[in-house]
């Protein structure tokens, strides 16, 4: 049984506890206990976090790709012989299943192996020009990046954030969420291991809004990579503003999911309660909304709350559990708050819509349907495991219901008409979209929203690319 491990920062390569530094108790969602107690950096730290950031930079911005290839081949091999071990602090830490949390290990896994190709083929070009003269056009890493992590993927998150920069060449100071430090510090050391310079990475914990505050307000930070909210993230940007900073910001979303008559229902029915109940909901691209197409509303409704019947709840470490606590004390307040609101408007309860036990945060998996539009939990991203089912006549209402809100990160549709199919992968308003299918996300494919749900992108050559500069150069 993995036992929990010591909590401290890393700064310069070196664990950083103690020194009557503040702390934050990190608590296992599942119990309710405190696991462990948090250092949190106080402004030398981040000063000195800064200044090795700096260095870092001048280091590896001279690497060669075959240097940043093998650190991240290094570390995949290095996570993936750890597996267990991060899998079962990060369910610890946050609360989502055993079975979960491994494949977040191996979605780093893949990430990394990713990007240790991708440094090969970062391309550059020459322009025609008359003979004499030349123009090439190159790309540069950005500098240094302040890189911001919440906790719904306490292994996976962290991963986006360090393995982007330092296949771009840059050095990377990443602030992970306090409630899941483990998992970030894990993965960073996967990376220490694997032979990146101590320089390269840091990781900082503090009260978010210092920390933010210092990093961002300073001239060696050039870029900003935020995953969180939208309100959060609206902050950050406010700040990044002063200094000019590059920014990707992977914001919150309220996932519409289009279910015309013509679709596979069971099909539909199957993959959408599994996804949406993944890590208790916890998840920004969770599908959220199902707007369904009034001839199979009915059937869509009762076949949904039948499988949710089937779902178990309880601690992520124990076998056959389905669904795990939520991570935080914060979020069955939200779920009260939401749902007991949309109830008190009209919406029809169908299962689940309360707390389960008296230890940990757990809730019960829950259906409203026929919810009033202007009910806060269809306007305001609920983060929790909550289907939200309404009625629709068409595809024009249904479109437009898809786009009301200024959100934009997921999108899901069911139909198998294939004209059909191009109209909407053409007007929903989303950066992601997923037709009959819930996988929308890979290592090679760009992961990021539009509106208020963010901008940039991270995975792909496009997680590369965002921590790189266009340079053009012309010779007479």
């Amino acid at each position: 049984m993995t036992a929990y491990p010591s909590l401290h920062m890393i700064i310069d390569g070196q664990p950083v506890a103690g020194g009557g530094r503040r702390t934050h108790a990190v608590v296992n969602p599942a119990t309710g206990e405190t696991i462990g107690e948090l250092p949190l950096a106080d402004a030398a730290d981040l000063e000195r976090a800064l200044e090795v950031a700096a260095q870092g930079f001048r280091i590896w911005r001279d690497s060669t790709p075959q240097q940043r290839a093998a650190v991240l081949q290094g570390a995949a091999r290095l996570m993936l012989e750890r597996q267990e071990d991060l899998a079962r602090i990060a369910t610890m830490e946050e609360g989502k299943t055993l079975p979960e949390a491994r494949i977040e290990v191996l979605m780093n896994v893949g990430l990394f192996n990713f990007y240790a190709g991708e440094v090969f083929r970062n391309y550059g070009r020459t322009l025609v020009r008359p003979a004499g003269q030349r123009s090439t056009v190159t790309h540069e890493p950005v500098g240094p990046v302040a890189a911001f992590a919440p906790w719904n993927f306490p292994l996976g998150n962290p991963g986006r954030k360090l393995g982007a920069p330092i296949a771009a060449g840059c050095s990377v100071i990443l602030k992970a969420a306090e409630e899941t430090p483990a998992s970030a510090l894990g993965v960073l050391q996967c990376l220490l291991d694997a032979g990146l310079p101590k320089q390269v990475a840091q990781a900082v914990f503090g009260v978010p809004d210092e920390v933010s505050r210092h990093l961002l307000g300073s001239p060696i930070i050039r870029k900003l990579s935020f995953t969180g909210s939208t309100v959060v993230g609206k902050h950050l940007v406010k700040l990044a503003a002063d200094n000019m900073l590059r920014t990707t910001m992977e914001l919150g979303g309220h996932g519409p999911v289009l279910v015309f008559a013509d679709a596979d229902v069971d099909a539909a029915l199957d993959m959408m309660a599994a996804s949406k109940y993944r890590n208790a909901g916890q998840v920004c691209v969770s599908p959220t909304r199902f707007i369904v197409e009034e001839s199979v509303f009915d059937r869509f409704r009762d076949g949904f709350v039948e499988r949710v019947g089937r779902i178990k709840v309880g601690n992520g470490l124990e076998d056959g559990v389905v669904m795990g606590p939520m991570a935080n004390p914060r979020r069955p307040e939200a779920m009260d708050r939401l749902i007991g609101e949309a109830k008190a408007r009209g919406a029809k309860l169908h299962t689940g819509g309360q707390r389960i036990g008296n230890a940990g945060y757990f809730y019960a998996p829950t259906v409203l349907s026929e919810i009033p539009l202007d009910a806060a939990i269809m306007n305001e991203e609920p983060f929790g495991p909550v289907a939200l089912i309404n009625p629709f006549s068409g595809e024009e209402a249904m479109i437009a219901e898809a786009n009301r809100l200024p959100y934009g990160l997921a999108a899901y549709a069911w139909t198998q008409d294939a004209k059909r199919q191009k109209r909407l992968s053409r007007e929903i308003e989303t950066g992601m979209m997923g037709m009959n299918t819930t996988m929308i996300g890979g290592a090679d494919s760009p992961f990021g929203g539009v509106k208020w749900s963010g901008h940039g992108a991270e995975d792909g050559p496009e997680g590369i690319m965002a921590c790189m500069v266009t340079k053009a150069v012309h010779e007479g």
